[in-house]
């Protein structure tokens, strides 16, 4: 397709595509989606090779929001059964992260519900960065606290933050109908608060909320001209007990898709398949690491993922390879703009470059930051009907005491 080989090109030029052709890359046939899915592949492998690079998420704090971001099981007023509690202590996350990097985890996203952080918070979580670093030599830092303030972002930088992350979610024009407590605008400030503090900036989508393909290609855009260095794209998992409980939108073939057209969009950053990739992928997720370089391990905020020893196995037999702790993930030409910018960030041996998996403190895709759901491949749902059989709550890891999936 004439398309396709365009869109390599650009890819390969960090040009950016016409809007034209980015929603033509969403509406492609399924007789077409392997040629899109190897045309997307061509520009990953050119920035970032055969590397898969793992993340792991731990909660600091579930639940009891104040904000009622509609896609959240932790949102106000929501009724899922999912866990709350309050701040883990340091040593308590410590040892939560800990679980994660012995899974092969080289970034770990601190997450707590809220609209944003006190001072106090930031205080609390930047003992809580220097007890992970202090027993996990290497290990990359991500906060994801919400809405932040001004001087919060260096805080969390002095106190040894690699990254910080905060959703954009979903267009400008359409934000408004899926949460009303905050505005576009405060995330967009959040990001480049993040972005000016020298920390390495992540923000990501969630599809499937009912969101035209304009919608999809105007918030890349965005993040785009935002500059992340990482982008997560999530797959919404309606929450049985929140607003979108019934919106089943997605297909494995159209999650390729939105995946293929946010790498054409954002050639040279860590794109990462983040909440619902186990749910709305299902059996085509090894398809996907074709196109994403990043992926989540084990569990996720408020529900079950995929076992994390299955999404090693899939990375192998998919023939790619776990980026090790050694290799810096993104290209030369960002690591340097952000060492310069004054991050430290996918700048060192211990690379960087992935960050939050897109949580934004109390929102991701279902569960405050993107829970993902259960493991078994579902038949095709109808349209509106809830699959709650598919949304395994999360029970094990940090608040719990059952050990993590990781």
């Amino acid at each position: 397709m004439d398309l396709l080989n365009t869109l390599v090109e650009k890819g390969l030029r960090r040009e950016l595509p016409t809007r034209g052709e980015a929603l033509a890359v969403l509406a492609t046939s399924d007789d077409e989606l392997l040629d899109v899915v190897a045309a997307a592949g061509k520009v990953r492998r050119q920035w970032f090779g055969r590397r898969v690079k793992l993340n792991y998420l731990v909660n600091l704090k579930s639940g009891l929001c104040p904000e009622d971001c509609s896609y959240c099981s932790q949102r106000l007023g929501s009724e899922a059964g999912i866990l709350k509690y309050t701040w883990l202590k340091p040593d308590e996350a410590s040892r939560a992260a800990a679980a994660g990097v012995a899974g092969g985890a080289k970034r770990v996203c601190l997450v707590a519900s809220g609209r944003g952080p006190t001072d106090r918070d930031v205080e609390r979580v930047g003992r809580t960065i220097e007890a992970i670093k202090e027993g996990n030599e290497g290990v990359e830092v991500c906060a994801c606290l919400g809405l932040l303030s001004d001087g919060q972002a260096e805080r969390l930088r002095e106190a040894g933050a690699d990254a910080y992350n905060h959703n954009l979610n979903t267009s400008e024009g359409t934000y408004g109908k899926i949460t009303s407590t905050h505005t576009y605008a405060d995330r967009v400030d959040t990001v480049r608060k993040a972005h000016s503090a020298g920390l390495s900036a992540c923000s990501g989508l969630i599809a499937g909320m009912g969101e035209s393909d304009e919608d999809l290609v105007d918030v890349v855009y965005a993040l785009r001209e935002l500059d992340s260095d990482s982008v997560p794209v999530n797959f919404l998992i309606p929450f049985e007990g929140t607003p979108l409980a019934k919106e089943w939108n997605l297909t494995p073939q159209r999650c390729l898709r939105i995946l293929a057209m946010v790498r054409f969009v954002c050639p040279d950053v860590e794109v990462r398949i983040a909440g619902g990739r186990e749910v709305h992928l299902r059996s085509m997720q090894p398809l996907a690491l074709h196109i994403a370089n990043s992926i989540f391990l084990g569990d996720y905020l408020t529900s079950e993922g995929q076992a994390g020893q299955t999404d090693l196995d899939m990375i192998a037999d998919a023939g790619f390879e776990v980026e090790g702790a050694g290799t810096t993930t993104l290209p030369e030409h960002r690591a340097d703009a952000l060492a310069a910018a004054g991050g430290g960030c996918g700048t060192t041996a211990s690379g960087c470059g992935a960050a939050a998996d897109g949580c934004g403190g109390h929102a991701r895709a279902g569960g405050g930051c993107g829970p993902c759901g259960g493991h078994t491949a579902p038949e095709a749902p109808s349209p509106n009907e809830a699959r709650t059989d598919l949304v395994a709550v999360r029970r094990r890891g940090a608040g719990t005491d059952l050990a993590p999936n990781a």
